[in-house]
């Protein structure tokens, strides 16, 4: 068994994550991550890409920014707009799993990434090689990332991405691009 893209979705979590001083936040829509991680799911062929917002105001932020690029903004870049047709924006986790259980006729199995180390966590490759034949979504935190009563509502957890040094503070919108190569990039090359 492996893993689908076809049959995955990355969700960019803004709620609920912490601050840097583990308070419990919603932070801020960026632009870049929501033009980055679009392209990176559309790249490797994922089903879908979905923001989670609880602040109105940035969920129509985020949908206005969508709506440019699949207007006139695809006259300028179609490339663009290829990507940003994948996005999608929730309120909330629970809304996004119903996004994508309505999607694939099925409740999705929910990862979380993290940057934080944890005894439960499963490598990249012992997920690949698990597989699931169905929907999953993966999750993304914000800010200094996901709280632990939303990283403990979730069926797995991928390890930390780690390099060759005791830095570990990679932007999400670079942490995803990496993972997704992990999970579903060409493993010949």
């Amino acid at each position: 068994m492996s893993l689908d893209p076809k049959s995955a979705w990355v969700a960019l979590v803004h709620h609920p994550v912490y601050d840097k001083h583990r308070k419990v936040v919603a932070t801020a829509l960026t632009n870049l991550d929501l033009h980055d991680i679009a392209r990176s799911t559309r790249t490797y062929g994922l089903a879908g890409f979905l923001i989670v917002h609880p602040v109105a105001a940035q969920r129509e932020l985020a949908r206005r920014i969508a709506d440019h690029w699949m207007a006139e903004g695809a006259q300028q870049n179609d490339f663009r707009r290829m990507a940003i047709a994948q996005v999608s924006v929730v309120a909330d986790l629970d809304e996004a799993r119903a996004h994508v259980t309505r999607a694939a006729g099925k409740a999705p199995l929910t990862v979380v990434t993290s940057a934080r180390p944890a005894p439960e966590a499963i490598g990249y490759r012992a997920f690949r090689e698990r597989g699931h034949d169905g929907p999953h979504l993966v999750l993304f935190g914000t800010g200094w990332g996901i709280t632990d009563e939303a990283v403990a509502a979730c069926d797995l957890r991928l390890a930390p991405l780690q390099g060759n040094s005791d830095y570990n503070h990679l932007s999400v919108r670079s942490a995803c691009a990496i993972i997704l190569d992990r999970l579903y990039g060409d493993r010949e090359n």
